[in-house]
C-alpha cells in the first residue's frame, strides 16, 4: 500500500537556473512535479532553444499558472496568453515568452506522462537536467481535468 508524502517547494529535491528563469523539483509518489520561474524577458526560442537543438519546444505540457502573464505562439500559427488561474495543455511545437515586468510562475506536469507515454525527446528535455517528469497521482489530473 502506498504511503501518504508531503513535499513542499520551499526545500525542492533538485533546482537548476538557466537563463532569465530557473526549475524546482519534486520527487513525490513515484513522480517528479516542477515549478518553474520564468523571469521578465524569458522567450523559449532565445534562452532555451540553442540547448534543445530543436526549433519548437517539443515538451508536452500540463501547466497550472500561479503568477505573471505569457504568450504561447503554436507552430500552426495560433497564439495566446496565459495569466495567473489558467491551466494549459500545451503539445509539442510551441515557443513562448514573458510579458511585461512581472516574472511568471507555474506549476507543471509532463502530459506524457498524464496520456500514458513514458517517451519523450531527452534531447529537448536537456535544459532541465534530462530529467522524466511524472504526475504525482492521477486523481490530481484527474480532479483537474473534470472539473
Amino acid at each position: 500500500m502506498p504511503k501518504a508524502e508531503h513535499k513542499n517547494f520551499s526545500t525542492p529535491d533538485e533546482r537548476k537556473a538557466f537563463p532569465h528563469g530557473k526549475v524546482e523539483l519534486l520527487n513525490i509518489g513515484g513522480g517528479t512535479i516542477r515549478r518553474l520561474t520564468l523571469e521578465p524577458g524569458w522567450c523559449w526560442s532565445k534562452d532555451n532553444k540553442p540547448a534543445t537543438g530543436t526549433e519548437w519546444c517539443e515538451v508536452l505540457h500540463f501547466q497550472y499558472q500561479l503568477s505573471g502573464r505569457m504568450h504561447i505562439l503554436m507552430k500552426d500559427g495560433s497564439e495566446f496568453d496565459l495569466g495567473p488561474g489558467d491551466v494549459a495543455a500545451l503539445p509539442s511545437g510551441h515557443d513562448g515568452w514573458v510579458i511585461g515586468s512581472e516574472p511568471v510562475v507555474l506549476v507543471d506536469w509532463l502530459r506524457q506522462q498524464l496520456c500514458g507515454h513514458l517517451t519523450f525527446s531527452r534531447n529537448a528535455m536537456h535544459n532541465y537536467g534530462e530529467i522524466e517528469y511524472a504526475l504525482i497521482a492521477s486523481r490530481v489530473v484527474n480532479a483537474a481535468v473534470n472539473k
